[in-house]
């Protein structure tokens, strides 16, 4: 049964959507209860979509032609269909945040960092956390599992029930 959480359907959604992003993001959020056993559904999803697609790829021969004239073949990788169908279907599951500029960091080194990645959150899930847990899942012959919610008590205040969700290692 799907929790109302005090808001209407479009605002519900929107709710999961960005908790799920953050948690995805960082590894770990808090917020309430109820919030956290829904994210923890929706995250679910996104992640088994991950590990089952996430080893669909294509390699293809492209004939390169440089400045010079001269030929080359590069080997290029690519989705496949099943994986890139997965991706844009995870890429509307989540809202895509963007990667922060170090503390020390300079311009142009945040630049060369990031001048590859056009999604980094999606990119983050397929590359990462679907290896992961593709393997867990060959370790402990079984899938899902990737959140875990440690509860808090009460907030002050509307005394709702607040808890952490993690992704579990």
């Amino acid at each position: 049964m799907e929790r109302k959480l005090g808001v209407n359907a479009t605002q519900r959604i929107a709710l999961i959507k960005n908790q799920a992003s953050a948690l995805l993001w960082n590894g770990r959020i808090e917020t309430t209860e109820a919030r956290a056993k829904e994210v923890a559904a929706y995250v679910a999803k996104i992640i088994t979509l991950a590990v089952n697609t996430y080893a669909d790829t294509v390699e293809a021969e492209v004939k390169v032609v440089d400045a010079k004239g001269k030929e080359t073949t590069k080997t290029l990788v690519k989705d496949g269909v099943k994986k890139l169908n997965a991706r844009r279907k995870i890429m509307s599951m989540v809202n895509d945040l963007q990667e922060v500029k170090g503390f020390k960091e300079s311009k142009p080194d945040f630049k060369k960092r990031t001048k590859a990645i056009k999604y980094p959150l999606i990119e983050k899930i397929f590359d990462e956390y679907a290896p992961k847990y593709a393997a867990r899942k060959e370790e402990k012959g079984q899938g899902g599992g990737y959140t875990r919610i440690y509860k808090l008590g009460f907030r002050r205040g509307d005394a709702a029930e607040v808890a952490i969700i993690e992704l579990v290692d």
